[in-house]
């Protein structure tokens, strides 16, 4: 029996000085990405692993190239990395 490995977690970077507010990705991955106020991008730095594809479409989607997608290497922000 051949098994997946498990999905590695995501992390997710924007170029804020790269960004025009298209809002491109906000429209591909509107669980991902929002604005705050008319021009002001938030995103979830870490989204989970079975919103890959809609980040990938994010992504893909800019017209300035602003996202990067990458796997996890170092624990995210505000935790202590032991998944707590």
């Amino acid at each position: 029996m051949i098994t997946q490995p498990p999905p590695q977690p995501l992390r997710l970077v924007v170029d804020l000085n790269r960004c025009q507010s298209y809002g491109q990705c906000v429209y591909a991955a509107p669980t991902v990405f929002r604005f705050h106020g008319e021009e002001s991008l938030e995103y979830d730095y870490a989204p989970g692993a079975g919103l890959r594809r809609e980040v990938e479409r994010a992504a893909a989607a800019c017209p300035v190239q602003a996202i990067t997608l990458g796997g996890a290497t170092e624990p995210a922000p505000g935790t202590n990395g032991d998944g707590r």
